[in-house]
């Protein structure tokens, strides 16, 4: 699998020579809604490690346009660095080895029912999954729980050899509550009946993972926080199910801010069988315009998660969306617009701008001027950010990456992880 850049001039034909394939291959695999109109600086992801030397092309630069060593690419074709390259002739790009690891995803139905189009993306998405995690049970106050419409979660989760994992949450009108999570992790009461109702359910509905996302706790609950995934860790390995925990981006034990301090990556790091790390949401929708998961933030979160437990116990959390926001930026003003990968792109395509490539936070970007003459600053994912965050975890041999969201049209990100890993399933 390579991943290729459009230039200037360039066709859904001509790039197909290039790597000796069929256009309906890459108008698949990129679900090209319109290939004949591709963007300036779009990645498209090719099944193909065949390159066809165009006029003008020098190992070098081949190397730097698909991020491989042009050594390599001379070793793999047979060929002396220094040997001149003639158009027409095939070059051998190396494959990455593929390389074991779990993923999970998020899926949360909007309101009381699975809308078709999110439904639809589960069963495509889900053989690519080792958890499958609907979002979300939300506690109640006397330890009971609402849950999620489930629709047909369980059966596509089996039907795809992934384990369903039990998000539990402490939402609570549409936002993560402080007073509830006080509750929870200091009401010895309300713990028991948590636990006897998310144990009931677990056995009613298979899931094999208990996930607790407790998110805005009043930091001086970090350690009744501890104590409570302590207790909940003994009595559910009792039942055979795992305990795992999302965890704020935190970069030290001391970080400030009320999103951070009840969580305490060493205990984390003890009691639970992994963690996720919310390692998104740096360009946030209310905040201002930058890159959602920029890498050298998201690496700085890895290697601190990495003084206080396992590697082996970490998935990086990734975000399938980027933002669209209307410029200038005003704290409380406008929030952004939430858009997926494909949308991003169509969207440069309908106003006629190039996508650029920010290659200290490894993440696309563009600009534009609606009808209305307001600029826009549009950041979102593509094939060489998802790469960046796929080398950071083969580097630092964590578990795999857990994304928010299903139901956000990627499909370059789906791709490489085939082309990629060995997606570890359950027995």
């Amino acid at each position: 699998m390579i991943i290729y850049v459009v230039k200037q001039g360039d066709s859904i034909f001509q790039i197909a020579r290039s790597f000796q394939i069929a256009t309906q291959s890459i108008i698949s695999l990129n679900e090209l809604d319109q290939p004949e109109n591709l963007v300036v600086g779009q990645a498209l992801v090719i099944p193909s490690n065949q390159y066809v030397v165009q006029p003008g092309d020098t190992l070098y630069q081949i190397g730097q346009q698909f991020n491989v060593p042009y050594q390599e690419i001379a070793e793999a074709s047979q060929i002396a660095v220094n040997a001149p390259l003639n158009p027409g002739q095939v070059l051998s790009i190396p494959e990455r080895p593929k390389t074991r690891a779990f993923f999970n995803a998020y899926v949360e139905p909007v309101g009381d029912q699975v809308s078709p189009v999110l439904e639809q993306s589960a069963r495509r998405r889900t053989r690519y999954l080792s958890y499958l995690a609907p979002f979300s049970y939300r506690v109640n106050r006397d330890g009971s729980l609402t849950a999620p419409p489930l629709n047909q979660f369980a059966e596509i989760a089996d039907a795809n050899r992934a384990a369903l994992m039990m998000v539990v949450t402490n939402l609570e009108e549409g936002q993560f509550s402080r007073e509830l999570g006080r509750l929870i992790v200091t009401d010895e009461n309300i713990q028991n009946t948590l636990l006897d109702n998310i144990i009931q359910t677990a056995r009613e509905f298979g899931f094999r993972d208990i996930h607790f996302d407790f998110e805005f706790l009043p930091p001086e609950v970090r350690e009744n926080y501890n104590q409570f995934l302590r207790k909940a860790k003994e009595r559910l390995s009792n039942e055979g199910l795992l305990l795992s925990t999302a965890l704020a981006p935190k970069i030290s034990a001391e970080q400030k801010g009320a999103w951070y301090e009840a969580h305490d990556y060493g205990a984390h790091g003890q009691i639970a069988d992994f963690v996720v790390l919310m390692t998104y949401e740096w360009g946030y929708s209310g905040g201002p315009p930058m890159p959602v998961s920029p890498i050298g933030p998201v690496r700085q979160v890895v290697e601190y998660a990495l003084t206080e437990m396992p590697s082996e116990k970490i998935f990086l959390g990734q975000n399938l969306y980027g933002y669209d926001w209307t410029l200038p930026y005003e704290p409380g003003g406008e929030y952004a617009r939430a858009l997926s990968p494909q949308q991003a792109i169509q969207l440069a395509r309908e106003q006629n701008v190039a996508i650029e490539y920010d290659e200290e936070a490894e993440a696309p970007f563009f600009f534009y001027t609606d009808n209305q003459g307001r600029r826009h600053e549009v950041w979102f994912e593509d094939a060489r950010s998802i790469q960046a965050k796929f080398d950071l975890v083969r580097e630092l041999n964590l578990k795999g990456v857990s994304y928010w969201k299903l139901g956000l049209s990627f499909p370059q990100n789906w791709a490489l992880i085939n082309s990629e890993f060995n997606v570890v399933k359950e027995p």
